[in-house]
């Protein structure tokens, strides 16, 4: 490259590598936005899917959930729900996607999978328009039983999570007990709002921080299973369904918590996976226990 005598070099280098740079990041852009999202649920012929939009009061924006119920309907015949939650870093289509979970619905079952992101399904401390919480429990639950055939009663409804998912199924089984009649928690990272402060996670528990606020708050406290559990009354408190692989970090957790589940009398089950990762191969795999475990709580018919 020349440049005209008397010409600023280093100025003219800078105005080209500046405008390089802004070249890369809106191609960037332009990739990130083009990319299509990968989506490629595992449907059984006996089933259909269906994907809603729809306004969150409690989150005051746009936000979707996928259903997944049988093919064919009786007229006028209501049937049981269960939500499934996924974890962080997933996203609405990660049951349908990554598990076999789409074949329950044969058997009678209105399935949600609703968005997230990475909320913890918790109302966020940091963020007053983030109270996913509220919007699982409240604008979710209105929206599927006014569009679906969905039994609107406690008896009948069951919420299922893996990880992050887990832990936002026990937390808010806990918290709202009235609602439901089973949850189970997969690989539940029950600890998060217990985790400590560590410079090799420092990004995690900032993110971690916005959502429950800062160490020792109330919030922290009021959405700590580990906590809540301690004056949770086992007789009003659903049936629980909890695992975790043997090879996971999370397995000492829970097995804390099953503990104290046992030591104040909830009606529960725990079963530690032998060679199971923190993943969908292992989650996949409990699914006929889970669903097996279910269909003895819920009541199957109802208006």
């Amino acid at each position: 490259m020349t440049f005209p005598a008397g010409a600023d070099v280093r100025g003219l280098l800078g105005l080209c590598t500046g405008a390089l740079v802004a070249l890369c990041f809106v191609g960037c852009d332009r990739a990130k936005i083009e990319t299509p999202i990968s989506d490629h649920p595992r449907l059984t012929a006996n089933v259909i899917s269906k994907d809603i939009t729809f306004t969150s009061i409690s989150l005051g924006r746009v936000i979707s959930y996928r259903v997944i119920l049988p093919a064919a309907l009786m007229p006028n015949r209501k049937l049981p729900v269960v939500y499934l939650l996924h974890g962080g870093g997933g996203s609405y289509r990660d049951w349908s996607n990554y598990s076999d979970v789409a074949r329950y619905a044969e058997q009678g079952y209105v399935l949600v999978m609703p968005e997230g992101n990475y909320s913890y399904y918790t109302n966020s401390a940091e963020h007053p328009q983030d109270k996913f919480e509220d919007y699982i429990v409240k604008d979710l639950m209105a929206d599927v039983e006014s569009r679906f055939p969905a039994i609107s009663r406690r008896d009948s409804r069951a919420i299922i999570g893996v990880s992050m998912g887990g832990f936002g199924a026990v937390k808010i089984v806990l918290k709202h007990p009235e609602l439901y009649a089973f949850a189970a928690g997969l690989s539940s990272a029950l600890d998060v709002p217990s985790r400590p402060f560590s410079i090799k996670r420092i990004s995690q528990y900032r993110g971690h921080e916005q959502i429950f606020g800062p160490w020792g708050s109330a919030t922290r406290r009021e959405n700590d299973p580990l906590l809540l559990i301690q004056t949770s009354e086992s007789k009003a408190t659903p049936y629980m369904f909890l695992t975790c692989g043997d090879r996971e970090g999370l397995l000492a957790v829970n097995r804390r918590f099953a503990k104290l589940l046992r030591q104040r009398g909830f009606e529960y089950e725990f079963h530690s996976v032998a060679g199971g990762n923190h993943d969908w191969y292992q989650w996949n795999g409990q699914l006929p226990a889970v669903f097996a475990a279910l269909k003895t709580q819920l009541r199957q018919t109802g208006n």
